[in-house]
């Protein structure tokens, strides 16, 4: 098991495996089929990113340098919280934008029962070192646990 430690942008906890990309995440088009076409799964539907498309996010933690794309990201990740299309968790390597934040912040405020904590600044060794389907155990003060 490898911690780390970031800055907590939702608080929560949460134990769920890990799904992860290097490249940016394009929020709008990653949640798009899950939003607007009904996929219940949460595939990833952005075709730009070759490691996450068609994958599931729905449970998962999502581990990720940062996201990039639409002004409606912020909007994306409110909807897909209120239709309880999330994943798990939202890990990012880098600093979050406002736009992602300010989405995760207010479902995070404004939806009963929304559980998906949200850490930046974990810097680019977290990065290198969680795989797909690693365990990954957040605490409430900004520690990520990954274990194999």
């Amino acid at each position: 098991m490898k911690q780390f430690k970031g800055r907590v942008i939702t608080a929560g906890t949460v134990k769920a495996p890990a799904l992860v990309t290097h490249e940016g995440f394009n929020t709008l088009a990653s949640f798009q089929k899950a939003l607007q076409f009904g996929d219940k799964k949460v595939r990833v539907s952005d075709q730009n990113n070759s490691e996450l498309y068609g994958k599931s996010m729905l449970g998962k933690a999502l581990c990720l340098p940062q996201t990039i794309g639409s002004t409606t990201g912020g909007l994306v990740l409110y909807c897909a919280c209120a239709m309880q299309r999330n994943p798990a968790c939202l890990l990012f390597a880098n600093s979050i934008d406002s736009l992602a934040a300010a989405g995760a912040i207010l479902a995070d405020v404004w939806i009963d029962n929304v559980n998906m904590p949200v850490i930046d600044q974990l810097g680019e060794e977290f990065l290198n070192y969680v795989k797909d389907d690693m365990m990954i155990e957040i605490k409430e003060d900004g520690i990520v646990e990954v274990s194999e």
